[in-house]
């Protein structure tokens, strides 16, 4: 038997991301977000509140990274989600991360994220939810330490996390447990 809940975004899991922008002073601003995703070979969507700085970052910068955060960074990470730089201005300075700016893109890349994209912003739309920030990938750097023999990206050694909204907790991923188009190859040869 299913129990019943309200209206809620359960799904799971919910990916963490980090957004960096520069402040109107160069400073550097990062926050974690769980609202959003790949929607299309090049591009990322993501659902933010309008108050936040980073939003105001994003619209006078109109670039942004998007980093994946590994688990050996959870305390940084969730904290520069529970901070707002409108309150805490030296926010990302107080978690001992580094930056260097982008070569891409007015933003900066945070040394201690092992996955992260560079973004132009494309579009920024008011939707009765909040704001949905459309950036354009124009960069894709990764530390070599999450690279296998052939140079690919590893997602095990990204050592990631994902967010629950049910109970507000992390979990670590990277555990690999079958392939893409294939694990279900048996099931097509059986229906022919």
């Amino acid at each position: 038997m299913k129990k019943e809940f309200p209206v809620q975004p359960f799904l799971f899991p919910m990916p963490t991301y980090m957004i960096g922008t520069y402040n109107e002073d160069g400073t550097v601003d990062e926050m974690m977000m769980a609202w959003g995703g790949i929607c299309a070979e090049d591009r990322v969507a993501l659902n933010l509140e309008a108050a936040h700085k980073t939003v105001a970052n994003l619209r006078a910068t109109g670039a942004f990274t998007l980093a994946v955060p590994g688990a050996d960074t959870l305390e940084a990470s969730d904290y520069l989600g529970i901070a707002t730089a409108n309150k805490t201005p030296d926010k990302f300075q107080r978690t001992g991360l580094h930056a260097e700016r982008s070569a891409r893109v007015n933003a900066p890349v945070i040394a201690e994220y092992p996955l992260t994209l560079e973004c132009e912003v494309e579009k920024m739309e008011d939707e009765p939810y909040g704001l949905r920030v459309l950036g354009k990938i124009v960069g894709v750097l990764a530390d070599e330490a999450v690279l296998d023999a052939d140079g690919k990206i590893d997602a095990g050694k990204l050592h990631a996390f994902v967010f629950d909204q049910m109970r507000n907790g992390y979990y670590a991923v990277g555990e690999k447990i079958g392939q893409a188009w294939h694990s279900g190859a048996g099931l097509v040869k059986k229906g022919k």
